[in-house]
């Protein structure tokens, strides 16, 4: 699964006022994206608040980033839910319109090692038409031994992970065992990228595009205090992205470079109005030490 690989946005959702879909304003971003040069976007996961929306939404945002999706780009969508049937009813969907892979964060961190890979086996099955990649977020599931990932790896049909985790222990053995590892944190993609991940998929890529393609070509190229420098640059601004709501404040970003992506969908809160101005502020600040 070498097409696997490179950086891929996990696209924001941008929502209308009755949060539904901004298809305007999702095709505008994700034409930004690409325009980039970006390798692929990740719909509908974390960053797009895939588990906040309805399945219609997601199905329709599916359909949205495949179709303005040049040839050769990446489409990963993500199917997660809490309700096993919408999970298996996304990843069908997505698998036949033609993405690159799907993927899913397990069901929740109540939940068994047992019951999850039984939930990602169905998944995997469902996915007939795509590849697809299971979510390691410690977070999110179950604590799971090297093994038991391993073996959520070796699943038919699933061609490794997304690996949103700062033990770079267990994704070196991930990769030695033959995964696809596309790296989660984004203030940590040039640790993974050394390490052998395939690629990274994350928030702030939607904001500094360019910075995460210098990052990889610097890996790539073994430019490792070259990708260093950039990683550091990229997590001043990340720095202030955790001060505030994550989310809210890269979409009123990108709404500022207009692309209007609104509010985040609830209950998430939006930015206070001294968090925005502080926000902007800072963001000036950070742009004027490039």
């Amino acid at each position: 699964m070498t097409q696997l690989q490179g950086i891929l946005p996990a696209i924001l959702t941008p929502l209308n006022e009755d949060e539904t879909l901004n298809v305007k304003g999702f095709e505008a971003l994700i034409e930004h994206l690409y325009g980039e040069g970006v390798d692929g976007i990740y719909v509908c996961g974390n960053t797009g608040e895939g588990l906040l929306l309805s399945p219609d939404l997601r199905e329709k945002a599916t359909e949205v980033a495949v179709r303005c999706s040049p040839k050769g780009k990446q489409v990963i969508v993500h199917t997660g839910a809490h309700n096993a049937k919408d999970a298996i009813r996304l990843t069908a969907h997505a698998s036949r319109t033609g993405v690159a892979a799907v993927s899913a964060l397990p069901p929740g961190a109540g939940y068994s090692y047992g019951e999850v890979k039984t939930y990602y086996e169905a998944l995997a099955a469902a996915s007939a038409n795509a590849p697809f990649l299971v979510y390691f977020f410690p977070s999110m599931a179950p604590a799971m031994s090297i093994a038991q990932i391993e073996e959520l790896c070796d699943i038919p049909n699933v061609a490794g992970l997304k690996f949103t985790s700062f033990d770079f222990y267990t994704m070196r053995q991930l990769i030695l065992h033959g995964a696809v590892v596309l790296n989660g944190p984004d203030e940590m993609l040039a640790a993974g990228l050394l390490l052998g991940a395939h690629g990274g998929i994350g928030t702030t890529y939607n904001i500094m595009p360019k910075l995460f393609l210098e990052l990889y070509q610097h890996a790539r190229a073994n430019r490792w205090p070259e990708a260093v420098a950039v990683q550091d640059r990229i997590n001043r601004l990340i720095r202030i992205l955790l001060s505030v709501p994550t989310i809210p404040a890269c979409k009123q970003i990108m709404t500022w470079r207009g692309i209007p992506c609104g509010q985040a969908a609830g209950p998430r809160r939006g930015l206070t109005l001294d968090e925005t101005t502080w926000l902007r502020t800072q963001l000036e600040t950070w742009e004027q030490q490039a």
